[in-house]
């Protein structure tokens, strides 16, 4: 190709590009739901993360069977009286009696309490024998993640509570109270991230969504974009035109990329302005890793969109590609957590690698020498996948 073809190429590939854009901003309603899905997607999902406590209004009924030692149930009574004073100086825990574990058990199926806190009928003896006192706690099985919270959450309370219990202990025994921690507890364990600051679970999510909204932007466009002009005749005209196949689906795929950026940028603002969202990371190369998802994202939509006749098969199919990947690749749950197969799975997935690159980027402030195989693997998927689309897309328009 010469250098006047290809002055011509570029510039019939901006045209096209620029009509699909146009088309974009004439549809009103399109133009509105372009710019009203990152909003919608990043505020919802903000809002269900919003703090590093997602609890609030939790009930837990307090059933205390100790039947004391010697008359004296000083142990447990000391216990429900520290959880009541936890209770009320936290804002999202209250506190409710209850008179056995079978009520317990009523109280959470009907909905009424959360948990549960059993205080055994020996507990008082136990403790006065040296012993280890029983505490149970029950659960609500039918909301796993909210159960291991609030056990982690209670456990803790339980943990410092007994570690008071024996520093008293200690004591009575005549050691020097400075020292009466270190004797109960040999190791002081500190928790220290990799990067300062505080974060929460909307920190973990925000990039995925970015990424996943990305991809859902330019694979719900590229069926308009392509089917719909195909149906309506206007894809023949471009065809019959005096430019090359490859200038139309550069075309298509600007139109795209500015798409996808445009819904990236609404929810990056989103996410700092409204949240606290903190870019550790170099901005630059956030938008760079957006523009990669585009490329990355833009061959596969071609490929099957042209593998469809109609614009309604076009978009049960991309969504059909799209609803597993949102949920395989990493962006609302830690991949590590699924099965090894899962895994396997969401490796071959390129929403995965965006993620990460972005959330490395974003939250540990990686540089662009530490997501070397994340793009390394979406330039060669983007790539392959564009030159593959070149050869189908030209079928598709002969057919």
């Amino acid at each position: 190709m010469n250098q006047m073809g290809a002055k011509n190429m570029i510039s019939h590939s901006f045209r096209i590009a620029w009509k699909d854009l146009l088309e974009v901003f004439r549809n009103r309603m399109g133009l509105v739901l372009l710019i009203l899905m990152p909003i919608f997607m990043m505020v919802m999902v903000g809002y269900i993360y919003p703090s590093d406590n997602s609890m609030s209004d939790v009930t837990v009924a307090l059933v205390n069977e100790d039947v004391g030692y010697g008359g004296y149930t000083n142990a447990s009574s000391t216990l429900t009286a520290i959880l009541e004073n936890t209770s009320n100086s936290i804002d999202w825990m209250s506190l409710t009696t209850a008179s056995s574990f079978d009520e317990v058990r009523d109280m959470i199926q009907r909905g009424d309490v959360d948990a549960g806190i059993i205080i055994s009928s020996d507990f008082s003896s136990s403790i006065m024998n040296g012993q280890q006192g029983t505490i149970t706690l029950v659960t609500d099985q039918s909301n796993l993640q909210m159960s291991s919270l609030l056990q982690s959450v209670l456990q803790e309370v339980f943990d410092q509570l007994g570690t008071m219990l024996a520093q008293q202990n200690v004591q009575s025994l005549g050691v020097d109270p400075s020292n009466a921690l270190a004797v109960v507890q040999p190791y002081n364990v500190q928790t220290e991230g990799a990067i300062e600051g505080t974060f929460t679970y909307f920190d973990f999510v925000a990039p995925g969504i970015i990424a996943m909204t990305v991809m859902m932007s330019v694979m719900t466009g590229l069926p308009a974009a392509i089917s719909e002009e195909r149906e309506s005749g206007t894809l023949d005209g471009m065809m019959v035109a005096p430019i090359s196949r490859l200038s139309v689906i550069l075309g298509k795929t600007l139109a795209q990329i500015a798409r996808g950026l445009l819904q990236g940028l609404i929810i990056i603002v989103i996410a700092v302005a409204l949240f606290g969202v903190t870019i550790h990371g170099s901005i630059l190369l956030v938008f760079a890793l957006l523009l990669l998802c585009v490329f990355s994202f833009v061959g596969l939509g071609i490929v099957l969109t042209s593998f469809t006749k109609d614009q309604e098969t076009a978009v049960m199919l991309m969504t059909t590609i799209m609803f597993p990947m949102m949920f395989l690749s990493g962006v609302f749950f830690p991949v590590e957590q699924m099965p090894w197969y899962m895994q396997s799975l969401s490796n071959c997935l390129p929403l995965t690698y965006v993620a990460n690159a972005l959330r490395k980027v974003m939250v540990l402030g990686a540089d662009i020498s530490m997501i070397t195989t994340e793009l390394a693997i979406l330039i060669g998927f983007g790539t392959v996948m564009i030159a593959i689309a070149v050869p189908v897309f030209k079928r598709a328009m002969t057919q």
